[in-house]
């Protein structure tokens, strides 16, 4: 049964093989993009690839160097035993760009394992992560034309606040 957890290494050979899919699939319409344009070189080394997953793991901290417009952000993997099925983000707080557009949960599940229910469940399962990281409601976002994402962010109860460009954006509660 796939459970949210912290990146791990054990999942390796299923990210690299996740990560081929976005990029065949045109990476630019992943949230993922910024992991293969920053970090594919040497992804197949397993020392590499463990020196990333702890990179990614320490962003959430907040004393954690970052550029100024990144903000703390813990980065959890949906999985299943050792298959990476896909990968949410909790942005612990909204700078102007998340407000407007990206909001604190951004989600996106492999191409070949979508409408399979995971983004569903993997918000959902998110929901706790965020209250406790002091999160209610959370802001969710996604393209006015993402009918699979609308769907998501209201079976887990969001409420669209309003369309800014081409974001709906939702608030969606995250303490029960």
């Amino acid at each position: 049964m796939p459970e949210l957890v912290l990146p791990t290494p054990s999942v390796r050979e299923s990210f690299l093989e996740a990560m081929d899919e976005f990029v065949a699939e045109g990476v630019e319409l992943s949230q993922t993009a910024a992991w293969i344009d920053v970090n594919a070189p040497g992804w197949q080394d397993p020392g590499v690839f463990a020196t990333f997953v702890g990179a990614v793991r320490v962003d959430a901290q907040e004393d954690n160097p970052r550029p100024e417009w990144h903000v703390p952000c813990t980065t959890l993997w949906w999985i299943d035993g050792e298959t990476y099925l896909g990968r949410l983000a909790i942005r612990h707080r909204l700078n102007d760009f998340l407000l407007d557009v990206g909001g604190h949960i951004g989600y996106d599940v492999r191409p070949t394992r979508r409408r399979e229910g995971h983004a569903t469940a993997m918000l959902r399962a998110a929901l706790p992560w965020a209250v406790g990281l002091g999160i209610d409601p959370a802001l969710v976002t996604c393209d006015d034309d993402n009918v699979g994402s609308t769907r998501v962010i209201e079976a887990a109860g969001g409420e669209l606040e309003d369309v800014r460009g081409i974001k709906r954006r939702y608030w969606v509660p995250t303490s029960g």
